[in-house]
């Protein structure tokens, strides 16, 4: 339905920041329910932030707040996630995802039926 790619990985020292971005093709995300998504070795994924439509509302995980914002561009072509004060435990691989089920389960992976293929954030002490 939609195909996601991220992108603006990479190593960065704790107190850092990294922006990064998801480009989308195939359908206009102004039509999903979109998220940002996290996974460290040996841990499942977990979740990190997400943008419900209709009205746009961006809904945080509580270890990212106040020092992550998701944001979506006026096309709805991209995502971004702007990950600033960065600690070492952030370190994971971050996916994008979307979903066009109507639902308020906006932390779940099953949610999602889209993926990207991840992008190795690395934060070092």
């Amino acid at each position: 339905q939609v195909q996601l790619v991220e992108s603006g990985g990479g190593l960065v020292q704790a107190g850092g920041s990294l922006r990064l971005s998801c480009a989308a093709s195939g359908c206009p995300l102004s039509s999903y329910d979109v998220a940002w998504f996290r996974q460290a070795p040996g841990k499942e994924r977990e979740f990190v932030a997400a943008i419900k439509r209709p009205g746009g509302t961006i809904f945080y995980a509580d270890s990212v707040k106040g020092r992550f914002t998701m944001s979506r561009d006026n096309a709805a072509v991209s995502l971004f996630l702007q990950m600033n004060s960065l600690k070492p435990e952030d370190t994971a691989v971050y996916f994008c995802a979307a979903g066009s089920a109507i639902t308020s389960a906006i932390r779940i992976v099953r949610t999602y039926a889209d993926w990207g293929r991840g992008t190795q954030v690395t934060v070092s002490s």
